[in-house]
């Protein structure tokens, strides 16, 4: 069966042409013009992939998403007019994996559901059913909470080992402070907790460098730290 995308934006114009180029990929898209509608298209078919734009009427794309986080971790791209970091910052914090400014290229689009798709599905096979995540010279085993880089066992704290669980399951996947807290303590946190800083620095010296002499896990500024072998 084909992915199913959402499309929930209120201009009839835009989902047209998304739904489209979507189509043309191979996708199976619905549309909602807004955000009550969307949800209840989750709810009803099995979505894997949602596009949200910010500004719809009944429920914007904000708490739609935040809805969506509520028992569903399909990835979210929203899609706005706004282009202040102030407004990627909220969106990215909120749960949504990507945030794409209008006005956009269409392939764009496809592109960047084609990754998000790929990023969600990769440890859909034998890794995930084992519990192991690799990346680089990393081998983190979820069910026995073991690192090991380069033969040798890394000593984690729990934080520690969550923090890089999450990452590593998702690689080159940006995560805010506010996500990681969230993720950490399981708690819903409105703003960024400094303690995130505080452990990512002790798993950049635990870790180290990957075989390019750069870090594994990258700030990006403003907006929260991901895990790449770049």
């Amino acid at each position: 069966m084909n992915n199913r995308i959402l499309v929930a934006e209120d201009n009839s114009e835009i989902s047209k042409v998304i739904k489209l180029y979507l189509e043309v990929e191979g996708y199976e898209v619905f549309i909602a013009d807004n955000g009550l509608d969307g949800l209840s298209l989750i709810k009803e078919n099995k979505i894997d992939l949602a596009i949200l734009d910010i500004m719809m009427p009944k429920m914007d794309g904000y708490e739609l998403t935040r809805e969506i986080r509520k028992n569903n971790n399909m990835p979210v791209l929203i899609l706005s007019a706004k282009n202040e970091d102030i407004d990627k910052i909220l969106g990215l914090n909120i749960g949504a994996d990507d945030y794409i400014t209008k006005p956009f290229n269409p392939l764009e689009i496809v592109a960047r559901v084609n990754a998000a798709l790929r990023r969600h599905y990769k440890l859909s096979g034998n890794e995930r059913d084992s519990g192991v995540l690799s990346l680089g010279d990393l081998t983190l085993d979820t069910n026995n909470c073991r690192l090991v880089k380069q033969e040798k066992e890394i000593p984690l704290t729990a934080t520690e080992f969550k923090i890089l669980a999450l990452l590593m399951n998702v690689p080159e996947r940006i995560f805010s402070k506010v996500q990681i807290s969230e993720h950490i303590k399981g708690e819903y946190f409105e703003t960024d907790d400094n303690s995130v800083t505080v452990h990512i620095s002790h798993l950049r010296e635990k870790i180290g460098i990957n075989k390019n002499g750069n870090q594994y896990i990258k700030t990006v500024k403003g907006l929260g730290y991901k895990i790449e072998d770049k």
